[in-house]
């Protein structure tokens, strides 16, 4: 049954909301709303939507018709695994040695998932949240309110990231206090390799907001903002985006690239 139907933005044209009878039934014709996207009650297989939005087990979930009946993709707010558990945690690896001992703030200017933000903000930095995927925005605004609540969040009078939804280019643009850093990680182009999967989240990622195709103008506008460093994340096997960085540190798989900026807010 269809609950509701709205026009459909080209970005969730692949995208329905789905209501199961838990919960609220206003909170899902407002997401609806805000996504303009179809509303249902259930799902079958004459449906053209690939991807659903529902809240199960107290979080805002994102599914594929083949796994609505197992557990689906949030934004997970928790501790990374063997990370401690106090706040703020200790500023070593790769990501913390790129963003720089004098960072305080820092602009995450593609949040996808918000790992990387989550990241920061647990490393003690000020952390800006860019997403302009109307959906993810929907999904990192859910995880976001969820860590607010946490007991370490309340006792320590903790503010989760600031989320802002919209085009990075035009927001950096007109921010009105400038960031030490800036920090991207665009999509870059799969490797074509059989042997590498990617992540079940990343895959969806790109089914739903597809390549970040203006990635080069968007690392033009963070060099021109970022008063100290913008930082790069991408796969080993993927050309600078801007040319030779400053300096590079290594991951595993990925590496983080840093350009030094002199722009004076």
């Amino acid at each position: 049954m269809r609950l509701k139907t709205l026009n459909s933005r080209p970005c969730a044209s692949k995208l329905a909301v789905l209501y199961e009878q838990n919960g609220n039934l206003v909170n899902y014709q407002q997401l609806a709303s805000r996504l303009s996207v179809p509303l249902y009650d259930t799902v079958v297989a004459d449906k053209l939507e690939t991807f659903f939005l529902t809240w199960r087990d107290g979080s805002l979930k994102l599914f594929d018709k083949e796994s609505l009946k197992k557990d689906g993709l949030a934004v997970e707010i928790e501790h990374r695994q063997g990370e401690q558990r106090s706040w703020p945690i200790a500023k070593t690896g790769a990501l913390a040695q790129a963003l720089g001992r004098k960072t305080k703030t820092v602009v995450d200017a593609t949040a996808g998932w918000g790992q990387d933000s989550l990241a920061m903000f647990r490393m003690g930095y000020e952390v800006q949240s860019i997403e302009r995927s109307s959906i993810m925005a929907e999904l990192l605004a859910d995880g976001f309110s969820r860590l607010s609540k946490l007991d370490w969040m309340q006792q320590l009078n903790l503010s989760p990231p600031k989320l802002i939804q919209g085009n990075a280019i035009e927001i950096l643009s007109n921010l009105p206090d400038q960031p030490d850093c800036i920090y991207l990680d665009p999509m870059f182009p799969p490797k074509r390799k059989k042997s590498a999967l990617a992540k079940k989240a990343i895959v969806v990622l790109r089914d739903l907001v597809g390549d970040d195709m203006d990635k080069e103008l968007l690392f033009a506008t963070a060099l021109k903002t970022a008063g100290k460093r913008v930082v790069v994340k991408s796969p080993n096997y993927a050309e600078p985006l801007g040319g030779k960085p400053n300096e590079s540190f290594h991951g595993k798989l990925l590496r983080y690239d840093v350009y030094l900026t002199q722009n004076k807010g």
